[in-house]
C-alpha cells in the first residue's frame, strides 16, 4: 500500500468510525480533514507532510513546544518504573513530588518549588471570619478541567453541610461563562449554543453579568461605569448568599466565551464580595494557568487568593491528561472526622495522580525555571499587543483584546453598530481555513479568532503567525 493509498484509508476510517468533539459531522463529513502525524517545537504535520504553526496549542494544551525532550524523558523514565497505581488506598512518588511542587508554587516557598521562584509571585493569603490566614495547600487529582470543576462544585457544597451550615445548595456564576462539559459544570456555565439544550438537566444557580466590556450589558464604558456588573453580582449575593455555596470565576479571562479580558480590579472585586458575604470562591484557572496570562496563575494579577482553584490543560504541557483541585486548609479540615461520621469526599477516578501524568508536570514545571518561560513571555506578548492595536484599525474588527499570551479578535459586521456575522456564515471558520491553506491551525469561537499558542513560541514565528492571520481577516472580511 502507497503512502497515499494509507492517507485515504485513514481519511475513510475517521469519516465512518470517529464523532469528533464540538463539530458538526455533516460538514466534516464533507470535507478533508487534517490527520496529524507528528509534531514538534510550535509546529504539527500532518499525514501529507505539511507542517502548520500550531496557534491554539493543541486546544490550549501545549505550553513547551512538541516533543519537548525534558518531558519525553521523564514519562519514559516512569515508564520504566510504574505506569499507573491507585491513590485510592495508597500513594505514588510522582503525586506526591508534584502536589508538594504545585503548593510551594502557589505559596512562594523556596524549598522544593520552582527555584528562584521570586520569579513567581505567591498568592496572598486572606482571612476568614476567624481572622486565620487562608492559603492553597491540599491537592485533589482528577483527569481534565471539567472534571477539577466538578470536585470543586461537590467540595464547596459539601464543606458547608460539615460546617452545619444549612441551605448553601446553589452557585453563583457569570453569563458567557464555560468550565466544562460534565452537568455540573455546564450548570455553571453560562453560554447558551454549549448548554441551553441541558438545562432541563442541571442543577439551579444564579447568574451574573460577564465584564465583557466590548458588548456591556448596561451600554457603560468603563472605567466611567465603576464596575456595574460587579455591583450587579453584589445584589445577587445581598439578597441570596444564605443559598450559596461558592462564586466559580474564570480569573480574568472568560476563554471559552470569546476571550473576553475583564477590566482590571473585578477580579479583586469579586474576591471581596465572597469575604464579605461568606460564600467560597473557586477559581477556574483551567484555561488561564500556568503562564498563558503573563504570570504562573491569573489570580496574581490582582493579589487574589481563592479558597478553591481549578488547573489542568498545561499542566502537562500538552502530554498527558492531568488536573488537580486546590483546596485551603479550612475546607480540607472540615472533611475531618470518625470514620462513622462519614464527612468523607466521596469522590474519585480510577486514573486520580495518575504517575506518568505527574510525571510529565514535574517536568513540565521544571522547564519554566530551566527555560525561564515566564520572563521570556513579555517580548513576546508586547509583540502580539502591538500588533493587535493595528489590526484594530480594519474595519472588520471590533475588538482585539488580551491578557498575557490569549487573545481575541472579535470580526464583526459593522464596526460602529457592534453586529456581528450571522452565525451561518461561519466568518471565523473561513478565516480558520484560510489559516490553514498557509501554514497555520486555528480554531475560533464564533466570530472570535483564537490566538493561544505555545509560550515557547519564537517571536519570528509568532510574527510570522500574526502576518498570516492579519491576512486572512482582510481576506475573509
Amino acid at each position: 500500500m502507497t503512502i497515499s493509498d494509507e492517507n485515504r484509508r485513514l481519511e475513510e476510517s475517521d469519516k465512518k468510525y470517529l464523532w469528533h468533539p464540538f463539530t458538526q459531522m455533516k460538514d466534516w463529513l464533507e470535507e478533508k480533514p487534517v490527520i496529524i502525524s507528528e509534531g514538534r517545537d510550535c509546529f504539527i504535520k500532518d499525514v501529507y507532510g505539511r507542517w502548520y504553526l500550531d496557534a491554539v496549542s493543541s486546544m490550549w494544551v501545549n505550553i513547551h513546544g512538541h516533543k519537548k525532550k525534558e518531558i519525553d524523558d521523564a514519562i519514559k523514565e516512569q515508564i520504566d518504573r510504574i505506569s499507573h497505581s491507585t491513590l485510592l488506598g495508597s500513594s505514588n512518588v510522582p503525586a506526591i513530588k508534584l502536589a508538594e511542587k504545585l503548593i510551594n508554587i502557589i505559596q512562594g516557598s523556596r524549598g522544593q518549588g520552582v527555584k528562584g521562584s521570586s520569579k513567581i509571585k505567591p498568592l496572598k493569603p486572606r482571612t476568614l471570619e476567624t481572622s486565620n490566614p487562608v492559603v492553597l495547600s491540599k491537592v485533589f487529582y482528577s483527569d481534565n478541567g471539567s472534571t477539577s470543576v466538578e470536585i470543586a462544585l461537590k467540595m464547596s457544597f459539601q464543606y458547608w453541610i460539615h460546617r452545619g451550615v444549612e441551605g448553601k445548595h446553589s452557585f453563583l456564576s457569570l453569563k458567557n461563562a464555560y468550565h466544562g462539559d460534565t452537568l455540573g459544570a455546564v450548570s455553571v456555565g453560562g453560554i447558551d449554543i454549549f448548554h441551553k439544550t441541558f438545562r432541563p438537566l442541571l442543577f439551579k444557580t444564579y447568574n451574573a453579568p460577564s465584564p465583557y466590556c466590548y458588548k456591556c450589558e448596561h451600554g457603560e464604558t468603563c472605567p466611567e461605569c465603576s464596575l456595574a456588573c460587579l455591583g450587579e453580582m453584589e445584589n445577587i449575593l445581598r439578597q441570596h448568599s444564605n443559598e450559596i455555596a461558592a462564586v466559580i470565576i474564570e480569573p480574568l479571562v472568560q476563554a471559552a466565551g470569546g476571550m473576553v479580558v475583564y477590566p482590571q480590579g473585578y477580579l479583586k472585586g469579586v474576591r471581596d464580595l465572597c469575604t464579605k458575604y461568606n460564600v467560597l470562591m473557586i477559581a477556574d484557572e483551567v484555561a488561564t494557568g500556568f503562564g498563558r496570562t503573563g504570570k504562573m496563575f491569573a489570580c496574581e494579577h490582582e493579589d487574589v487568593t481563592p479558597d478553591i482553584m481549578c488547573l489542568s490543560k498545561g499542566i502537562t504541557g500538552g502530554y498527558l491528561p492531568l488536573a488537580v483541585t486546590i483546596a485551603t486548609d479550612e475546607i480540607y479540615n472540615a472533611f475531618l472526622g470518625e470514620f462513622k461520621e462519614l464527612k468523607t469526599f466521596f469522590h474519585g477516578h480510577s486514573y486520580t495522580g495518575n504517575p506518568l501524568a505527574c510525571a510529565a508536570a514535574l517536568a513540565c514545571l521544571d522547564i519554566f525555571e530551566k527555560d525561564e518561560t515566564l520572563k521570556n513571555l513579555k517580548p513576546k506578548i508586547e509583540v502580539l499587543e502591538r500588533w493587535l492595536k493595528e489590526i484594530s484599525e480594519l474595519p472588520h474588527v471590533g475588538d482585539a483584546r488580551n491578557k498575557g499570551l490569549m487573545a481575541g479578535v472579535e470580526l464583526v459586521k459593522d464596526k460602529n453598530t457592534k453586529e456581528p456575522y450571522a452565525w451561518e456564515e461561519k466568518i471565523g471558520w473561513k478565516a480558520a481555513y484560510h489559516a490553514r491553506d498557509n501554514g497555520v491551525l486555528l480554531r475560533p469561537l464564533g466570530n472570535v479568532i483564537v490566538i493561544m499558542p505555545p509560550l515557547s513560541i519564537s517571536i519570528e514565528n509568532l510574527k510570522q503567525m500574526l502576518n498570516v492571520i492579519k491576512d486572512v481577516i482582510v481576506a475573509v472580511t
